[in-house]
């Protein structure tokens, strides 16, 4: 193997830069020319592939977003597609393909390595929703940067004497209104993992205000369904003035925390080590803080659960 690419595709996640410096510098380290491929699938398809040095990936490490951009692609989701794409690696002489993003991406980089072509997942997205693997590239960028959030949507609930719900990402997971709910003390957390009942956030809601507390703060991922319905029914079931903040993208962007670069640093160079290994069609995962190869099948088969010892212990410690 003398030549290795790289790509983001889908969401981009906060890390993502790490993860791609981390990919050049090591592929660089053991004599690989890198080609960082811009636009995922879609300038796959087109070509838009462009040689990496070491400088390429300088002042990158503390960015959010990704260098080599992200781009939706219909075309690669047809054959024709991805036989275009192989057609273009083969092209540039590259041997080897790595694949930074979701569940989404890795099923377009198994399709590769269906079809003969070497390719590694890196797992990048704030929704920590990929099986086997602890923890994604940016997921806690994200509840880091939600938490802050919510600090300051408590300032002006405690000061207006308001029930908040704060809605947030993490698609058909429950991961970033959990780990942020818990942070931050929230009376209610709302995960598409736990069914909810309105009469028990009602009357958690209800219990507090007869001990004399002022605000509340209620959680809702946005696989449960709209804030602002359910922010309307806890209005009409208590009679309090309820407000409503949907976050929305700003969770995608901002500088990666320590973690997530560290993370996204040794996960880059893991997919290097296992495409000179003769590995392909695998993830990078982290488990037990090692960082290990899993079968994409692994991914694919398994359904996603949060931690659920979580949900029980915000639900104690809100009573």
């Amino acid at each position: 193997m003398k030549r290795i690419a790289v790509l983001t595709s889908g969401g981009d996640a906060p890390g993502m830069n790490a993860a791609i410096r981390a990919v050049v510098r090591s592929g660089v380290y053991h004599g690989l020319e890198v080609y960082g491929v811009y636009r995922g699938y879609s300038g796959l398809i087109q070509g838009d592939i462009k040689k990496l040095e070491l400088g390429s990936v300088g002042d990158i490490i503390h960015r959010g977003g990704t260098v080599l951009y992200s781009a939706r692609c219909e075309e690669f989701k047809t054959e024709e597609g991805r036989q275009k794409a192989v057609e273009q690696l083969r092209k540039h002489q590259i041997d080897g393909l790595i694949v930074i993003g979701g569940d989404g991406s890795f099923r377009g980089a198994q399709k590769l390595t269906a079809l003969g072509f070497p390719t590694i997942g890196v797992p990048g997205t704030i929704d920590n929703d990929i099986p086997g693997t602890d923890f994604t590239i940016g997921f806690d960028t994200a509840i880091n940067t939600v938490i802050e959030c919510i600090d300051k949507i408590r300032d002006t609930a405690t000061s207006h004497e308001r029930t908040y719900v704060v809605e947030v990402m993490g698609r058909d997971a429950g991961d970033i209104a959990l780990w942020a709910g818990l942070a931050d003390g929230a009376e209610s957390i709302l995960i598409p993992e736990a069914p909810y009942q309105l009469d028990e956030i009602v009357e958690r809601l209800k219990r507090g205000g007869e001990r004399g507390k002022k605000h509340s703060i209620i959680i809702v991922a946005e696989g449960v369904g709209s804030g602002v319905e359910i922010g309307e029914k806890i209005k009409q079931a208590t009679g309090w003035e309820t407000r409503v903040t949907v976050l929305g993208h700003v969770q995608r962007g901002g500088s990666p925390t320590a973690f997530d670069r560290v993370l996204a640093s040794r996960m880059g160079a893991k997919a290097v080590e296992l495409l000179l290994a003769g590995e392909r069609d695998k993830m990078v995962a982290i488990r037990d803080n090692e960082v290990v190869g899993v079968d994409f099948d692994v991914a694919f088969s398994q359904k996603h659960q949060p931690n659920m010892s979580l949900y029980e212990l915000a639900k104690i410690l809100s009573i």
